[in-house]
């Protein structure tokens, strides 16, 4: 089969070649990949493998074999996956425990960002508690995560206030998506918030969480930043009135996936939620996605359609 395999003589690491179709176990399905989604975390990981590996973690597809102890959909159902590694593939096999189905309508491609940052944007406002009515400041708010963060604090009736790098560049369309504040730094925002959903880390890290009024939650969901958490000296301290927490963040936290998916699929296909998807193009260009996300120059999502 086809696949993007890692190979360190290319500039961006990997290329179009061929690897071995995989085999799934009694528990897994095997899914013919229409799309799959890119992240810089899959795109660090690779790094580190070794060459031929076929890396990647999200991509949507159709089931073409169904699970051999009887478990998971069936062949022919739409099916949006996670996993360690396969995805940048025309096939992979995945545990029925990392999918979720999605509409017969759905946009594989959008459905191939659920697993990673919608899912990650979902399930760490979980974390953070009841957000109606409550300010949730988000920074990285152009990225991925960030721009399904705004949309489902808005949707759980938060305010979401969004932390951008370029405010006067994007601030229309991320109030589109739902913010009702787009600010460049956590120190612009004049007032408290209850929670922050933090995609950046470092220094950024820290003024955010200065903003946390007492009972707030800082989420700790990623760490783009290259510099260091430094905290002022007493700004971990309680007290009245500075009751604060810092919550890390990791997508396994034992509940189920694939309802999360699914759910998440569902509103994407009915327009509830908009993917965002900036790069979308053939993985013959893959290696264009990939200069201007690592360098920093891609806002959204970058989705590989599989031909």
């Amino acid at each position: 089969m086809r696949a993007l395999i890692v190979d360190h003589t290319e500039p961006s690491g990997l290329r179009l070649g061929v690897a071995p179709e995989p085999t799934p176990a009694p528990g897994e399905v095997l899914v013919k990949v229409g799309a799959f989604a890119l992240n810089n975390g899959d795109l660090a990981t690779a790094n580190g493998l070794d060459d031929g590996r076929v890396p990647g973690s999200e991509a949507a597809g159709h089931v073409v074999e169904a699970a051999a102890d009887g478990s998971g959909p069936a062949v022919g159902t739409p099916v949006t996956t996670f996993g360690v590694g396969g995805a940048w593939a025309e096939y992979r096999a995945v545990s029925v425990d990392l999918l979720g189905t999605t509409p017969e309508a759905a946009d594989l491609a959008a459905i191939s960002t659920v697993p990673v940052a919608a899912s990650s944007a979902l399930r760490a406002l979980r974390r953070s508690g009841p957000t109606l009515g409550r300010r949730v400041l988000i920074t990285g708010a152009t990225g991925g995560v960030g721009r399904y963060a705004i949309q489902l604090a808005r949707m759980g009736g938060a305010l979401p206030v969004a932390v951008t790098r370029y405010p006067a560049q994007f601030a229309d369309e991320l109030r589109g998506l739902g913010a009702d504040a787009v600010v460049a730094d956590p120190a612009d925002h004049p007032g408290t918030v209850h929670t922050v959903i933090d995609t950046v880390g470092g220094r950024l890290l820290v003024r955010a969480f200065d903003r946390l009024e007492n009972g707030g939650v800082l989420i700790a969901l990623g760490h783009l930043a290259t510099e260091e958490e430094a905290f002022p000296p007493g700004a971990l301290m309680a007290g009245p009135g500075r009751d604060r927490t810092i919550v890390s963040f990791h997508q396994f936290d034992g509940t189920p996936l694939g309802p999360d998916f699914t759910w998440l699929s569902e509103q994407l296909t009915s327009g509830a939620l908009l993917p965002s998807i900036n790069w979308r193009g053939s993985w013959h260009h893959v290696h264009d996605a990939i200069t201007a996300l690592r360098g920093g120059t891609l806002h959204g999502k970058a989705v590989i359609d599989v031909a």
